[in-house]
């Protein structure tokens, strides 16, 4: 399904904007450019210490355990736009996922994921006319994004599915 090149599906748009010319700003407020991210596949999902699926954590570093060295970058996204369930500073988001989830991934400083002031990075997720596959709504703590290895988006996942999904997983196997 995702093996060889990737074929646009029907009403597929060219992307206006390169996934890897994006970046952000990491927990301890370092610049990430995504150029660093080419040639690896990329989960990137947004983040709450506070939500019933903050569990997902767990998943997600055992994917990253698992699939690291294959290539497979996760990056998390701290968001407090749902429920108020990431009132925490950058800070005390770090220490809540490394005590814990023993939490190895990356992880962002806190962002707005819809609405005034969205990321960048999500105003490409979930704008067809900037990624050029499809237009989505995170509508909920850990939604997760898979952009393959050329930057581009493959899958958009809602919250209530599991990090070892086996769409994720026959992803992440080439498969």
């Amino acid at each position: 399904c995702f093996k060889g090149a990737r074929t646009p599906g029907p009403g597929a748009v060219a992307p206006t904007a390169s996934f890897h010319a994006l970046a952000a700003t990491d927990i301890h407020g370092e610049p990430f450019d995504f150029a660093t991210l080419k040639g690896k596949k990329v989960i990137v999902v947004n983040t709450a210490s506070e939500c019933g699926y903050t569990p997902q954590y767990a998943q997600l570093q055992e994917l990253y355990d698992t699939y690291k060295e294959k290539g497979l970058v996760i990056i998390g996204f701290p968001c407090d736009q749902f429920g108020g369930q990431e009132p925490g500073t950058e800070v005390e988001i770090e220490a809540f996922c490394q005590k814990n989830y023993k939490v190895t991934f990356p992880m962002m400083s806190k962002v707005k994921v819809k609405g005034d002031g969205q990321h960048a990075v999500y105003r490409w997720l979930t704008s067809k006319s900037l990624n050029g596959a499809m237009d989505a709504t995170v509508k909920w703590n850990f939604h997760k994004f898979l952009v393959d290895e050329e930057g581009h988006l493959v899958m958009s996942l809602e919250s209530g599915v599991s990090p070892m999904d086996e769409r994720v997983l026959n992803w992440l196997d080439g498969k």
